[in-house]
């Protein structure tokens, strides 16, 4: 594979989320990004020798037309780089998506490939880095590159996103100025991430409506394996922002007091 750069979106270059889709998958801005997302698709995890890895960007999934938008961290190597979709086939995928299915936004719990028969209802998926990076941990760099993706896929949303979880801490941050530059009002100090939190942000255009956003603990191991996010917890903040976006869920928990 040729690295070779690629112009941020604009209206001529992403019309549609299937504009942007495209675009993103065609991505090679960040060198570092690119030489490890193609070195971890030729190596591959042993469980998956036999599999062509996607080893791109990976885009948003969901409709053009969501009124709710999940924000992650970026996709992991053996998942959503093995996949090319973001959180399927992986650990943290089994969760939020059987979490997505427990509350009615998604058809099935499963998430194991693009081609597995997974429709998302009313809820879309994304992340602010569309490359699996080294360890998990983009650079600081590495997310303010990507962010004109971030900031194209909400204008693209603009006109029925009524809210977003966040999941975890480096989500919450990457979003916020994106959001500010998106047309909604980020309060001075800006909200501090935490689970559970949510802000009503309103629109700088008046006939615009509000956004309601929420954080949530990311669905990683490190926090789903030792219980500082279970089903319940996980499943309590997507239905509020299910709710707040005017989407009809099921409750399998009690409501958090």
């Amino acid at each position: 594979m040729t690295t070779r750069p690629t112009p941020a979106p604009g209206p001529d270059v992403c019309r549609s989320i299937a504009d942007l889709d495209a675009a993103v998958a065609d991505c090679f801005a960040c060198p570092r990004l690119v030489a490890w997302r193609e070195l971890v698709a030729r190596q591959k995890r042993a469980a998956f020798r036999d599999q062509t890895y996607w080893g791109r960007p990976v885009p948003g999934f969901g409709p053009a037309d969501a009124r709710m938008l999940i924000v992650g961290l970026a996709p992991a190597a053996h998942g959503g780089n093995r996949t090319g979709r973001m959180f399927t086939g992986d650990r943290s995928g089994d969760v939020l998506y059987a979490a997505l299915y427990a509350v009615g936004l998604a058809n099935q719990p499963t998430a194991v490939g693009r081609d597995d028969g997974l429709r998302l209802d009313g809820v879309r998926v994304t992340a602010p880095v569309h490359c699996a990076p080294p360890d998990n941990k983009p650079t600081p760099e590495e997310r303010d590159r990507c962010g004109h993706w971030l900031d194209t896929e909400l204008r693209l949303l603009t006109p029925t996103v009524r809210s977003v979880v966040v999941l975890g801490a480096f989500g919450w941050q990457a979003l916020l100025p994106v959001l500010s530059g998106a047309g909604w009002v980020v309060p001075r100090p800006r909200p501090r991430f935490g689970h559970g939190a949510h802000v009503e942000l309103a629109a700088t255009d008046p006939g615009r409506s509000p956004l309601h956003l929420f954080g949530c603990y990311h669905v990683s191991q490190q926090n789903t394996f030792t219980g500082r996010l279970t089903p319940a917890m996980l499943e309590a903040v997507l239905a509020d922002a299910a709710e707040s976006a005017g989407i009809q869920v099921r409750r399998s928990h009690a409501p958090r007091g």
